[in-house]
């Protein structure tokens, strides 16, 4: 939880320093706006989520207005459905507005025309995505495969993240199952010490690893370029380590004779880890998710990975062609939780490790990417008046 947040937190800052991107950082949730109006339509996508409507003002002139929800993936796990939307029915939305443009916002809450109510974090498939349902499944899987290994196949999750403020203007991300235990708005998102370093001047350490001065320069660029820089922001995978537990996708593992094919879900993205394979080949064409080979060693999958395409590794840290990536997948057969340690080395944009470890378990839905669509780089103040 600690990770996933301090990550968003990241992300966030770099989605502000980009004002071209009309959503992210540029929403202001100090402030909450509400408009009255018609349905049009929704956009169920990835990244990020958009529903659309038209408000009548008093002297009867329409305008079209949006909001941004979370990721389609995150969505549908949460039970959300494109049927809860019905385009004509009356609405009333508030939200935090965009600075930069006037007719988009950040969905805080919905009011439909049955009053219903839903807040931007709300949970809605309660029994399907409760502990005792998720618990079921794990039991019902077999430990092991017929061959020996451990049975790591299947769709697995890490457990969703919620703002302990349903309407998400504060508050901190915490697990789903313990945001009973905080009260509304309680916390905040990247809280905790700054990294390593920072107060005293020194250098910036991300998961253990000190930035390379051409780490520091690439970090402090990051973003500023253009708002594409970020991987996501094109419908890209960021990098193997980061996509794995970020956002709350949903991901397949498929374990074969050879190979152990791993697929990510909120972006789509697939990568094949080679089990008949001692050593890499001498030529590999570079990736987003190198070259793969992979080990069982005392019930732990050893995976190796190398040439990667230069790119970023876990914003704002870069990584090189250089980058040589391990993890080791852990299954729990007792609570059939899978657990990855990494470690990342990469000389061009850190010293030492980048190392850490995240948790996943047993889906609560099955594996289905969700299409991606970046909505964000939309004025709609003025696009809008043309799709009304």
């Amino acid at each position: 939880m600690i990770r996933t947040a301090s990550l968003l937190a990241l992300f966030l800052s770099a989605a502000a320093a980009a004002s071209a991107h009309h959503g992210g950082g540029t929403f202001d949730s100090s402030r909450a706006v509400t408009y009255t109006g018609v349905l049009t339509r929704i956009d169920l996508v990835n990244p990020h989520s958009w529903i659309y409507f038209n408000v009548t003002d008093a002297n009867g002139k329409v305008g079209a207005y949006r909001c941004e929800m979370r990721a389609a993936g995150v969505l549908r796990r949460s039970g959300w459905t494109k049927e809860m939307f019905k385009a004509g029915q009356k609405v009333t939305i508030e939200g935090s507005p965009d600075k930069f443009d006037a007719n988009s916002c950040y969905l805080n809450t919905i009011v439909l025309e049955d009053g219903s109510r839903m807040d931007r974090y709300g949970q809605y498939n309660k029994g399907l995505a409760a502990p005792a349902t998720i618990a079921a499944a794990a039991a019902a899987r077999a430990p092991r495969r017929a061959s020996g290994e451990p049975n790591i196949s299947g769709d697995w999750a890490p457990e969703q993240l919620v703002m302990t403020d349903p309407r998400g203007r504060r508050g901190a991300l915490v697990p789903v199952t313990t945001v009973g235990q905080y009260k509304p708005g309680e916390g905040r998102i990247g809280g905790g010490p700054p990294p390593a370093g920072a107060a005293r001047g020194g250098p910036r350490l991300y998961r253990g690893a000190e930035l390379t001065e051409a780490g520091e320069k690439a970090a402090a660029a990051f973003g500023n370029a253009s708002p594409k820089d970020n991987p996501r922001l094109r419908c890209e995978t960021t990098s193997i380590i980061f996509d794995w537990a970020f956002d709350g996708p949903v991901n397949r593992i498929t374990q074969n004779k050879d190979t152990i094919v791993i697929q990510y879900g909120q972006l789509g993205f697939t990568r094949t880890v080679h089990m008949n394979m001692d050593k890499h080949p001498a030529a590999i064409k570079p990736s987003r998710g190198g070259h793969s080979i992979g080990r069982w060693e005392n019930d732990v999958l050893v995976v190796d990975t190398v040439g990667f395409a230069p790119g970023v590794l876990s914003p704002p840290v870069l990584n090189s062609d250089k980058l040589h990536v391990v993890e080791k997948f852990s299954l729990d057969p007792k609570t059939m939780t899978l657990t990855r340690g990494y470690s990342a080395e990469d000389p061009v944009y850190f010293k030492g490790q980048y190392a850490g470890t995240d948790t996943i378990q047993v889906a609560d839905l099955p594996y289905k990417p969700d299409p991606c669509k970046e909505l964000g780089f939309i004025d709609y103040s003025k696009e809008g008046q043309k799709k009304k």
